[in-house]
């Protein structure tokens, strides 16, 4: 059973950092990316970070040079490292892979960032 699940959500100030972790499991099929998306209240959905089996990475403009994907396979997990947090990141983290063209996600984890 393909389970991903992630950690390291919370409150933090603006300015601050978090690092985001997923770890998953039970993927028969090699994993050829992975990614990390959020979702705001009332907002569609939106990847910010993803890597590939190649260690190939890619950001959205908004977090460039503030987020940082990483993975460590030996772990089986994936990273979102969070810096110079803004009230605008707030939401929902989701981690995400896509194995035989199929996505399957996490079951995310809030970052709140106060003023």
């Amino acid at each position: 059973q393909v389970q991903l699940v992630e950690s390291g959500g919370g409150l933090v100030q603006t300015g601050g950092s978090l690092r985001l972790s997923c770890e998953y499991s039970g993927f028969v099929a090699p994993i050829t990316t992975w990614a990390w998306y959020r979702q705001a209240p009332g907002q569609q959905r939106e990847r910010v970070a993803s890597i590939t089996k190649g260690d190939v990475t890619q950001y959205a403009a908004d977090v460039e040079g503030r987020f940082t994907i990483s993975r460590d396979s030996a772990k089986s997990a994936v990273y979102l490292e969070l810096s110079s947090l803004q009230q605008e990141d707030t939401a929902i983290y989701y981690c995400n892979t896509v194995a035989l063209n199929r996505d399957f996600w996490g079951q995310g984890t809030q970052v709140t960032v106060s003023s």
